[in-house]
């Protein structure tokens, strides 16, 4: 409460001895703590629950035994990959009920450091929904990668005192915990006994794990099969379970919980396209998804309310009691989770899906946030992949995934150099520097996207966001580049020659100020685009896209540096017969 005289307030209601400004009557109300609902009234007063039973207030809404649930919380997200910027996000979100999110701004301090942090704090700063923030904590992701920005201890320091910074967001950078590195020693001591620190560690277990552990991570969002969720639970770190567009781990591990674990479990969504929040929903669709798999109801809500709020220490939400923020969610029935009536510190925001308020005006960013792509010319000669024998060494997709394998295929060569084959599902794929001009790329192969012709750019490479591209042709992959340099970043296809769509996003080359309907119909439209010239429907064409530069889940992926071998940290040549240098 923001004062004694309006905690005095609440509880003169919750007492019966004032009316409340509002009462919800008649509902069957979630109590998280007991996990059950239970049927009366509830009273709300200066944006908080004043109490559960029987009340009389100023205003009464006769909710006839519909239930309410508290906003749901996402405990994982990065607002930057719905291409939206924090008051489209908010538009597109809290319909779907999600009234509280812990936001990891990684992908902008990487384009502009501590100035797209300040951005998306500022540009949060007066939304009906609760947006917290944890600090970036590998910028860059990889020493073999180059971003627009290097954040070290000291610059995050500033930013760990704002009452919206929660803590250090995914620690990806697994080797510098594992072995003392003193620059992110430095990062995890910046964090106090109000903070967290979340972790990113595909694939770790054994004694690595536990040391990871015993560095102070708390929890990990990147297990994918059971085996990795049960050792982390028993490392005492939180399981955060993802369902983005691309990375699908919910029905996997849904197995794992228990009544015994449950508390200890959260859901998150990462990385979510505006089509797919529009469409599917978000944490609202991972309640639905893990009920269906056979999860009790009351495990799922608290999934996805109450236990993220006790992890994050968020005292004032997540749960349904005296003194709460007033969050929450109206359905008529429990079956497809799509709230009839949102509500944010006991306000109306919306209903029937549609927000019912006029959200503040967008925060403008800085003008350098908004040219950001500073792109060396790049022509033919740029997407060369030299090899001097057939068998080169390939990045296999794995779908629904972001993990890679490492192939070693034969591919066609002509004057020396691999072209792309996509018959034979072999892909060129480029990164390019963007941010400095340096020219700096790097060239590979790809197989599984299933492009049959064109290329598909953009400027979301995790998570140094430098420019990537996908083609079956030289040509189109050159007209698709070209594309984003004159609209300052975004995504772009191009087949026979042509441009064939794009989708601007100028503020840092990761989102927009556009009316989140328009880009959701935008994105949707190109993502039939990729798939009508061959793209399989199991990728998110675009996240898999985005996360193919990202050198810190394994096993090969590509950034401006080269083609790189993840589990070692080094760099390799495409030609298979040569052997991977060791760091």
């Amino acid at each position: 409460m923001s004062s004694i005289s309006s905690r005095d307030h609440l509880i003169r209601i919750a007492n019966g001895k004032e009316p409340a400004e509002l009462v919800l009557r008649n509902a069957r109300v979630f109590l998280g703590f007991d996990g059950k609902f239970c049927q009366g009234d509830l009273a709300i007063a200066d944006g908080h629950i004043a109490g559960f039973g029987h009340y009389h207030g100023h205003q009464e809404i006769d909710l006839n035994g519909k239930y309410i649930t508290p906003g749901f919380i996402d405990a994982h997200v990065h607002i930057e990959s719905t291409m939206l910027t924090p008051a489209g996000f908010a538009q597109a979100l809290l319909p779907q009920g999600i009234t509280t999110v812990i936001a990891d701004p990684h992908e902008i301090a990487n384009v502009a450091g501590t100035a797209g942090i300040q951005y998306m704090l500022d540009a949060s700063e007066n939304l009906p929904m609760n947006i917290h923030f944890m600090m970036p904590s590998c910028v860059p992701a990889s020493p073999l990668d180059d971003s627009g920005a290097i954040l070290t201890a000291k610059d995050l320091q500033p930013f760990m005192e704002h009452p919206r910074v929660l803590g250090l967001a995914e620690v990806m950078d697994v080797p510098d915990v594992l072995n003392g590195n003193a620059a992110m020693r430095d990062k995890l001591d910046l964090t106090g006994p109000q903070h967290r620190t979340d972790g990113h560690a595909p694939g770790l277990m054994g004694k690595a794990l536990m040391a990871y552990a015993a560095a102070g991570i708390q929890s990990d969002h990147e297990c994918v099969t059971p085996e990795e969720a049960k050792a982390r639970l028993q490392a005492g770190m939180y399981l955060l379970i993802r369902e983005g567009s691309a990375a699908k781990n919910l029905k996997a591990l849904l197995p794992v919980i228990n009544e015994r674990n449950s508390q200890f479990c959260c859901f998150c969504t990462d990385d979510r396209h505006p089509a797919d929040l529009i469409q599917e929903g978000s944490i609202n669709a991972m309640v639905r998804m893990a009920i269906a798999a056979g999860i009790p109801v009351w495990q799922a809500i608290q999934m996805a309310s109450l236990n993220t709020a006790r992890y994050f220490g968020l005292e004032d939400t997540g749960v349904i009691a005296p003194g709460r923020r007033a969050d929450l969610l109206v359905f008529d029935d429990l079956t497809n989770w799509h709230p009839t009536q949102v509500y944010s510190a006991g306000q109306l925001v919306a209903q029937q899906g549609q927000l019912t308020i006029e959200l503040a005006a967008s925060v403008q960013p800085p003008a350098p946030l908004c040219h950001s792509v500073h792109l060396a010319p790049v022509c033919r000669e740029d997407l060369a992949i030299p090899l001097t024998a057939p068998t080169a060494n390939v990045i296999g997709l794995i779908p629904q995934q972001l993990l890679t394998h490492w192939q070693k295929r034969a591919v066609p060569i002509r004057n020396g150099q691999a072209v792309a084959a996509p018959e034979q599902d072999i892909l060129k794929l480029a990164v390019f520097e963007r941010h400095h001009g340096t020219g700096r790329h790097g060239t590979a192969l790809v197989s599984g996207f299933g492009l049959k012709a064109g290329a598909i750019a953009q400027t979301i490479g995790h998570d140094s966001h430098n420019l990537i591209v996908i083609g079956a042709s030289d040509r189109d992959m050159l007209i698709a580049i070209e594309a984003l340099r004159q609209c300052n970043g975004g995504v772009a296809i191009a087949v026979d020659g042509q441009l064939l769509s794009h989708q601007p996003l100028p503020v840092a080359g990761l989102m927009t100020n556009e009316p989140m309907d328009h880009v959701a119909a935008q994105i949707d439209r190109m993502y039939e685009q990729a798939c009508e010239l061959g793209v399989k429907r199991d990728f998110d064409p675009f996240i898999t896209l985005a996360f193919l530069s990202l050198p810190v889940i394994p096993e090969l992926k590509l950034t401006d540096q080269g083609l790189i071998d993840t589990m070692h940290a080094a760099i390799i040549s495409c030609q298979a017969d040569q052997l991977p240098e060791r760091s």
